[in-house]
């Protein structure tokens, strides 16, 4: 992603509303197992397992800090990185590796 691209809402929700996060996981190979029909995983913040992943809303959650994320923040908690390149990152991920729009 050059810093000249220009990102818009659209393509920003569907980063937060499309990538799925145990593809999420996978892909920054964060730990993470389905536990009692829920997926749960290690909290980036408090390194507690108190978790779990809302399909529905797809914002993953920790119980225990009460910090909620999406496939962006996630991905910025983990790597220390900046939103831009967060975005950059995520982008392989969305289904069909859909073009900005």
């Amino acid at each position: 992603m050059s810093n000249r691209t220009i990102i818009t809402r659209d393509y920003l929700r569907r980063l937060r509303n499309e990538i799925n996060f145990a593809h999420l996981f996978r892909y920054l190979r964060w730990p993470h197992k389905p536990t009692e029909g829920k997926l749960t995983f290690v909290c980036p913040q408090c390194g507690e397992s108190q978790t779990s992943v809302n399909p529905k809303t797809n914002l993953a959650r920790c119980f225990r800090c009460e910090k909620n994320w999406n496939p962006i923040d996630f991905t910025i908690e983990v790597h220390h990185i900046a939103f831009l390149e967060a975005v950059g990152q995520l982008e392989n991920l969305l289904p069909n590796h859909a073009i900005r729009q």
